[in-house]
């Protein structure tokens, strides 16, 4: 396949195909809603910490508007409602630093939090314009999920401690897969590149029960403990606030996820780390998401599954091959088809892609597939 990147601009939903189940990069508007459960007596303090928060957030680039409101039957829940131009800019400011240190003033008023994002589709007005139009900026098409939720945790340990760190956590009991009667763990993949470590989760059902279910197994509570010395960022697991700030910025979301049409039960699971240039960690992971919808038609293509995670400029691709990761072509493995794009937007020193390709990847610690059930 000889096919060239388009430009990063560019919504994919003129392209998207009913394998892709999922992406940020549509171009079309964002609506966020979070859920939020008030401690009893402190409604004030956490309706002025909001004030103090909505101030901070009216100057982020990409934000439209928000909403609070609260209940009227529970005056404890409230829920906080924003509109982005598009998911991107919303989950650079998400991920940011800036944001971790903004929001820090409400946790200390709320007993819990759900975030929940979504494309808006249609409206109240008939249906969706042409992307092209500038007009509506709506969701051209839904997309085909396979229930299936895709998430990654990662974080880095202190140099010269890989070795140790990657037979503590090689080295335990799985988690039970059960969470209850809707959620279901259904696969863990952990990877390290270098002193960077990477655990891939797939859940179905609901993410966030699935990931206190793991943090609630004793075993898993064990291995997190005993890496806790190694960790780059410290962290008291016994200190709620420390714990959540340290999974806060641990987060590398799912930013793209593509099935080709073709199965094989013995492809191989593999992940390639991105190194990118600074402040090009978002463009980087469009360009890959692009290349690899449009790879998904090419029966050639080894690729079977890709999911790309992003944050900041943490790029990071997981992907399923047949017949082994370097058995085909490189490029088609790598998902970079352009060398001279592949040296713009990452800090690869030449662009041989077969060398690209040996440096992207990473060593797979575990990869676990809950029974069927």
């Amino acid at each position: 396949m000889t096919t060239t990147s388009a430009p990063s601009s560019r919504p994919l939903t003129r392209q998207v195909s009913h394998r892709v189940s999922q992406s940020v990069f549509d171009g079309s508007r964002l609506r966020v809603v979070l859920l939020v459960d008030v401690n009893d007596g402190a409604q004030q303090q956490f309706l002025e910490a909001y004030e103090q928060l909505c101030n901070q957030v009216a100057s982020v680039p990409g934000h439209v508007s928000d909403q609070l409101c609260q209940s009227i039957e529970n005056p404890s829940q409230w829920l906080i409602t924003s509109e982005w131009e598009s998911a991107p800019p919303f989950l650079a400011w998400v991920n940011s630093e800036e944001h971790v240190q903004m929001v820090e003033p409400l946790h200390s008023c709320v007993r819990d939090t759900r975030s929940l994002r979504f494309h808006v589709v249609r409206e109240t007005g008939g249906p969706a314009a042409d992307p092209a139009s500038g007009k509506r900026r709506l969701q051209a098409s839904p997309r085909i999920g396979d229930g299936v939720i895709r998430h990654a945790l990662t974080f880095t340990v202190k140099p010269g401690s890989e070795q140790t760190v990657a037979k503590i956590l090689s080295d335990y009991a799985p988690p039970e897969p059960r969470v209850d009667d809707t959620t279901r763990l259904m696969r863990t993949s952990l990877f390290m590149h270098g002193n960077r470590v990477v655990r891939a989760i797939e859940v179905r059902g609901d993410l966030l029960a699935a990931l206190r279910h793991v943090a609630r197994q004793p075993e898993v509570r064990a291995v997190e403990e005993a890496i806790n010395p190694y960790l780059e960022q410290e962290r008291d697991l016994d200190d709620q606030e420390s714990a959540r700030v340290f999974f806060t910025r641990a987060a590398l979301p799912a930013v793209h996820h593509v099935t080709a049409e073709r199965e094989d039960p013995d492809a191989e699971r593999h992940a390639l780390y991105y190194p990118a240039r600074p402040g090009r960690g978002m463009e980087l992971a469009r360009l890959l998401a692009q290349q690899d919808e449009a790879a998904a038609d090419d029966p050639r293509n080894p690729v079977l599954c890709s999911t790309i995670f992003q944050r900041d400029d943490v790029v990071v691709r997981l992907i399923d091959v047949r017949d082994g990761l370097d058995a085909g072509d490189p490029a088609l493995s790598l998902g970079l088809l352009d060398p001279a794009k592949a040296a713009e937007l990452t800090t690869f020193a030449d662009g041989d892609l077969t060398r690209l390709l040996k440096l992207a990847r990473m060593d797979l610690i575990t990869d676990r597939r809950s029974p069927r059930g």
